[in-house]
Order: structure tokens, then sequence, then C-alpha cells
């Protein structure tokens, strides 16, 4: 069977559906969400930037925000932080036993361990889940391939300046086995959800046909 790629896994944690109508379709990275990727390489340089520097960047907070963030990150993962701002090796090409993708940063910290970067916004504690798939995925692969346990993960959030840590604990490991046997079981168009929040935002919502509920008959009037 196939390595399923890191994103498909975080698709499927969100909705085995939309992974299908990905997979299908043929999907283009916009350009501001590599603006926004590119910023995690440029920490030394954007704590040091002025406002009107940052006022020109592709932030989701104001630069007064931005900056009160990476303080907070840079102080509270002090230990952490050279390989956070110059990590060991930059977008790399990892492969595992079930998965492969990019590593967005491979930090030396006596094991491989990997931070991963994504573009829109935080939850406001911990990570989503999707994501989360996508870290323990990239743990995976780094452990596959240098024989070493790895057991924890970095998050970055650069366009507001947050960095993360998760631990990779057992609930963590079963929302990736579940996404993983999600994206090698579809065949088809998986069942859809029932007027569910995720559907809100889909770009297949409209194609999708989601089963949403009115207020009636959720009174049951």
């Amino acid at each position: 069977m196939s390595k399923v790629p890191f994103s498909e896994l975080s698709t499927a944690a969100y909705c085995p559906r939309k992974l299908y109508y990905q997979r299908r379709d043929e999907f283009e990275m916009p350009e501001e969400v590599e603006a926004r990727r590119k910023l995690a390489f440029r920490y030394g340089d954007l704590l040091d930037a002025s406002a009107s520097e940052l006022s020109g960047l592709p932030l989701h907070v104001s630069p007064e925000e931005f900056r009160r963030n990476l303080d907070r990150s840079r102080d509270r993962f002090s230990a952490v932080w050279p390989a956070i701002r110059n990590p060991n090796e930059r977008e790399r090409l990892t492969t595992g036993r079930e998965c492969r993708g990019i590593v967005h940063k491979v930090l030396d910290l006596g094991v491989p361990t990997p931070s991963m970067v994504f573009t829109g916004d935080p939850p406001e504690n911990g990570v989503w889940e999707g994501q989360s798939v996508r870290a323990v995925a990239a743990a995976k692969a780094l452990s596959w391939e240098h024989e070493q346990s790895v057991e924890r993960a970095f998050v970055e959030y650069p366009a507001h300046g947050i960095v993360r840590e998760i631990d990779l604990h057992t609930r963590r490991k079963a929302a990736f086995r579940q996404a993983l046997e999600a994206a090698q079981s579809i065949d088809g168009p998986p069942p859809r959800l029932s007027g569910d929040s995720k559907c809100e935002p889909c770009d297949y919502r409209e194609e999708c046909g989601v089963k949403t509920r009115s207020l009636r008959s959720m009174l049951g009037l």
C-alpha cells in the first residue's frame, strides 16, 4: 500500500469526504500561504523589525501583538529557541513506514524533532486536531528514518508569532491511526457529515451537499 502524504492525513482527520474531493481535483498552494510560511524562517530578523517593517508582512495580527507573541514564544522555549530559529534541516522530505511528507523544520534536540508550520489561526489553547495528526505523522516518519523514538513536536503559527509544543501521547497517536485508516480506505465518496460546523468554511460545501437540519426539525416540529 502506498504511503499517505502528511497533508492527506490532516484532511482525513478534518473530514474524509473533503479528502475524497481534494484527491479528485488538482490542488495548488495559494501564494499567500507560502508567504506566511516563510515568516517561520525569519524570527531572528522579525524580533528586531520595526512596526512599519512588520506592517508590510502578511500577518494575521497587529505588529504590536505579533511582537508580543513572538517575545513570549522565545521566552517560553528559550532552551530550544536557537533550534527553532535556525533548524538543523528545513523543508525535509521524510518517509516513514506508513506516511511521507515535508517536515518544515527538523530540530536537533538529542533526537530529530519536527516543528510543523501552519499559516492559519491557532485555537485558543493547544493545536487543531488535523495539525496534531500531521505533527504525529512527521514525528513517526522521522522516528522511522532515524530509528529513534520521537515523543514530542512543535507547531508554529508564524502569522501570529505563536509556537506551541505538543506531547505525542496515546490520544494523539490514536487520532493519527484513525486518520490513516480513513485515508487508506477511501474508494468512493465517504458518508456526508450531518450539520457539522466543519462544513461552513469548506470549499466543497455546495458540491458535497452536506446534510443540515433546520431548527424546526431539531425541535421535532
